[in-house]
């Protein structure tokens, strides 16, 4: 059966940024490294949330933008903080409602997974309108701000 498997072309850190994003995530692990015929390290198989991925070490010219992004949905505010802070690490820099760019120049969004129960709001314009202003104001999203939004 096909799949998708999203493929990150890195300038030359692929290993680095691969074990980097497997100690940030659950059910996440490097599964296998293809080297160059000089020895270095060429494409890194990993996977993250069981979700595969590749990276290329391709050398400068293709850098990442934020037209493409990798959303994380987390539960509590706790895990949204400790991915938001890896990600942030050795380099990263926040954005806008919810959105950092890492170190390497990858783009993600980190936010609740009940995001869209929240900005639905039970089908109440008004409250969703609340959550989407609050979302809008913030750079980190705060999941207990969000909810007060949705319900004043």
């Amino acid at each position: 059966m096909p799949r998708i498997v999203p493929f990150l072309w890195f300038d030359d850190q692929a290993q680095s940024a691969a074990e980097h994003y497997v100690g940030l995530f659950p059910d996440a692990r490097v599964d296998g490294v293809g080297r160059a015929p000089d020895g270095s390290v060429l494409v890194v198989e990993f996977t993250l949330m069981g979700q595969p991925y590749r990276a290329m070490n391709g050398g400068p010219g293709h850098p990442f933008t934020d037209a493409v992004s990798l959303q994380v949905d987390v539960d509590t505010q706790e895990e949204l903080d400790r991915i938001w802070d890896g990600l942030l690490a050795d380099g990263g820099h926040p954005v806008a409602c919810g959105w950092l760019v890492d170190r390497w120049g990858l783009s993600w969004q980190v936010t609740p997974s009940m995001m869209g129960e929240l900005m639905a709001a039970g089908g109440d314009p008004a409250a969703g309108a609340r959550v989407f202003r609050a979302m809008r104001d913030m750079v980190k999203l705060d999941i207990g701000a969000l909810r007060a939004a949705a319900s004043d």
